[in-house]
């Protein structure tokens, strides 16, 4: 499987959307999907931004997914979102690594809900570390907060 990153596109957006619909995927993820007219308002927003990095994921042409880049609070984050037809099958770790090598700042973070293990996975190959644990929404859930500092992912030779 060839996995590849471009811009995202407006084409994009409903696909994306359908993606965040998935309650598996929004209860991995722990973040909750949003209305058709607040995602794509959500999506106008950073595609006009201009300060962020977005790319949609294609496995082999297919979109697959994104994967982003946005700075808030000082800090350099990134973040991912695949299609669940798509798990499973190294592809997010495949993009993440290629992504990783557009990005010059360090550190950069990531946020993942400690009970996605596959996510940690994903971070984990790309070499990110655990920084530190946070709770959010009270005491409704845990995030973990991970860092790379390396100028590019463990796994983005392989790729």
């Amino acid at each position: 499987m060839t996995v590849t990153l471009r811009e995202v596109t407006q084409e994009d957006l409903p696909i994306f959307f359908e993606h965040q619909m998935d309650a598996e995927a929004t209860r991995m993820a722990a973040f909750p999907s949003r209305n058709r007219d607040a995602f794509m308002a959500h999506w106008a927003r950073i595609m006009s931004n201009g300060s962020g990095i977005l790319n949609t994921i294609l496995a082999d042409d297919t979109v697959a997914g994104n994967v982003v880049y946005w700075e808030a609070a000082g800090e350099s984050n990134i973040g991912y979102w695949l299609g669940k037809t798509h798990w499973g099958k190294g592809i997010a770790s495949a993009a993440l690594a290629q992504f990783l090598i557009k990005i010059e700042a360090r550190p950069v973070y990531a946020h993942v809900a400690k009970h996605n293990l596959a996510s940690i996975r994903v971070l984990q190959k790309c070499g990110f570390q655990l920084v530190r644990e946070d709770l959010w929404n009270g005491d409704d859930g845990e995030e973990l907060v991970m860092e790379l500092r390396s100028e590019c992912c463990a796994t983005a030779a392989n790729h």
